[in-house]
């Protein structure tokens, strides 16, 4: 009786392990339409009523594209943003906190404008590039890592994109 009650424990863990394996193989089978997201830099305006001495506010936004057969939200764009090739500094436009139901849903074919606020501070650029910024010529250009997710996964995608 032991020998027997010993086999039908291993073989449930087997058939745990074996759902497991089959749950994870599922959810991976999304990951390849998740990365067909496409990014692009649309616009940098500078906030005009945001002007002050020693900081200004951009209005930074991207069009993102789904060209996949999957709806997937984006969760996270980790962005370092350039002028003329000129570093200004990180940004990030996140919804994490924000539960997948409330995101920004993106269909099949559907492309959505993600807007968000970066602050350059003087003091984190050269006051010549500070300068140049707010009065322009301007030649703005992002890349970074873009976080899409839908209900069995999450992939990450590297972009550059100027304009």
């Amino acid at each position: 009786m032991a020998l027997q009650s010993k086999f039908t424990v291993y073989l449930a863990l087997v058939g745990v392990f074996a759902m497991m394996g089959g749950i994870m193989y599922y959810a991976s089978l999304g990951n390849a339409d998740l990365e067909q997201v496409e990014i692009e830099l649309q616009s940098v305006e500078i906030i005009k009523n945001s002007i002050q001495e020693d900081q200004l506010k951009l209005h930074v936004a991207f069009l993102v594209k789904n060209p996949s057969d999957t709806t997937f939200t984006v969760s996270v764009i980790k962005y370092n943003l350039y002028n003329n090739g000129v570093l200004l500094g990180p940004g990030k436009y996140s919804t994490e906190d924000i539960s997948m139901p409330g995101r920004a849903s993106f269909f099949p074919g559907n492309e959505i404008p993600l807007k968000n606020i970066f602050v350059l501070n003087k003091a984190d650029v050269e006051s010549e590039i500070f300068n140049i910024i707010k009065n322009g010529p301007n030649d703005f250009s992002a890349e970074g890592v873009i976080t899409t997710q839908n209900t069995w996964t999450m992939s990450e995608k590297e972009f550059k994109s100027g304009f």
